[in-house]
């Protein structure tokens, strides 16, 4: 099985990055490129090592999905890309869909996803960091990469079209046809993206809101002195790197994939705890600055430190986990997170997490959607309130309200026609109507 090239992929000029492609006649007959890590010489196993992957393998021939969190969390995660190309597609609920037809050749008749030309542009720029030095054969195995990335993401957002792409996405779909080949990438980015970092790929970016307030809040749970510290600075230096699962911040394939692997074994909210140790890590720093210098915090957040021990840090991040659940952090702010956002949905068993199904997924995606377009207008009824009350504010517009009232006043009560009272309580009853909602909404 093999994938078509998008309709539409690439242009004439050249820019694309991936030049003369055969047609997609010709690209459905040939085979994908095997994962990366066939031509990738590992040096010899220890015996510890080699212990630790036979305790994967029975794991997942059991699907003993505790047991393969535990191990992926441990020193050294999953070891090597081949037990991970049986371990990933356990972890993320797709062992079983190896992508029959849906996932092949059918997408191309789809329509064009309306984010296709950023996805284009992110692609040409893939494949920075690695496999840099991973002994590509020529220029054109590169591209071929490139290609098979853009058929992805591409396939991905056709089947799905209410998802929106977000760049920083391709690093993460990267990841994972250079770990699992395209044809087995296919069902993890779909599922990775359904039903787990669903919340990044609404119609807009608020649904990353409650992710940055929840990771201040974990800050403050662990190190408030260091929370207190940071008040002023805003948590968006956390957002590249969370946004990704990392991918767009580790240079090394082996880290990355080794960070993988205990991202994809536990929970949406755990990339946040991770940063949260980074953050505290680099404490004494932080405090060389005065908490009146949020730019220059914020400059300092805004880089990971190198190089980054990732072992150590996976261990205090699960036990902060551990110490400091997401439904035991300050100011209740697990209870203002949306029962549909990923944070909640992914807050599970890992056995009820895995049999999750991709129409759940876009259901939990529908109703956050909504969820957040309510929001926003709600907010914008509230602004346009505050508006109005600042605008009737104004000493003018005060005077010219009461002569209004007065005279509305002295339609009704100076015993005039029927007529005229009725025009009185048709203005006086116009008023009250325009204000009522405003001083609800201030309220």
């Amino acid at each position: 099985m093999s994938f078509d090239q998008p309709a539409g992929a690439g242009n004439s000029n050249g820019d694309t990055g991936i030049t003369n492609r055969q047609s997609s006649a010709e690209a459905a007959e040939n085979p994908p490129l095997p994962p990366l890590s066939v031509s990738w010489k590992y040096d010899p196993l220890s015996q510890t090592q080699e212990v630790k992957v036979d305790a994967i393998r029975q794991a997942c021939i059991a699907r003993n999905l505790d047991r393969l969190r535990e191990l992926a969390t441990s020193k050294g995660g999953l070891i090597t890309d081949e037990v991970r190309r049986t371990a990933w597609p356990i972890l993320l609920g797709c062992d079983h869909d190896q992508q029959q037809a849906p996932y092949a050749k059918e997408w191309t008749s789809l329509p064009q996803h309306r984010d296709e030309d950023q996805v284009q542009l992110d692609v040409n720029r893939s494949f920075v960091y690695y496999p840099k030095s991973m002994c590509y054969d020529s220029d054109e195995i590169r591209d071929e990469r490139k290609h098979e990335l853009l058929v992805l993401i591409s396939a991905t957002l056709r089947q799905h079209p209410h998802l929106h792409y977000f760049q920083g996405y391709h690093d993460i779909i990267q990841v994972l046809l250079l770990v699992l080949g395209l044809d087995a990438a296919a069902p993890a980015a779909a599922r990775l993206s359904l039903l787990h970092i669903r919340d990044f790929m609404l119609p807009t970016m608020a649904g990353t809101e409650p992710h940055l307030r929840l990771f201040k809040h974990v800050i403050y749970a662990v190190d408030s002195a260091l929370a207190q510290h940071l008040q002023e600075v805003e948590p968006f230096f956390a957002l590249a790197a969370t946004l990704t699962l990392y991918a767009h911040e580790i240079e090394e394939y082996g880290d990355i994939a080794r960070l993988f692997d205990f991202l994809l074994a536990n929970e949406a909210v755990m990339p946040l705890y991770l940063y949260a140790v980074i953050v505290i890590s680099r404490k004494k720093e932080l405090f060389e600055f005065g908490a009146d210098e949020p730019e220059m915090l914020h400059a300092i957040l805004s880089k990971m430190p190198k190089p980054l021990d990732l072992d150590s840090l996976i261990l205090r991040a699960s036990d902060m986990f551990v110490h400091h659940p997401p439904e035991k952090l300050p100011g209740r702010a697990w209870s203002r997170i949306s029962p549909n956002s990923v944070l909640k949905t992914t807050h599970a068993d890992p056995q009820q997490l895995v049999q999750q199904t991709l129409e759940d997924g876009e259901r939990m995606f529908h109703r956050q959607a909504a969820e957040i377009q309510r929001s926003e207008a709600r907010q914008r009824q509230i602004m346009h309130a505050r508006w109005l009350f600042r605008k009737y504010k104004r000493p003018a517009t005060y005077t010219a309200t009461a002569v209004l009232v007065a005279v509305t006043a002295l339609l009704i009560g100076r015993g005039g026609s029927q007529q005229m009272n009725e025009i009185g309580l048709f203005v006086f009853t116009g008023i009250r109507e325009k204000l009522t909602p405003v001083l609800k909404l201030l309220h």
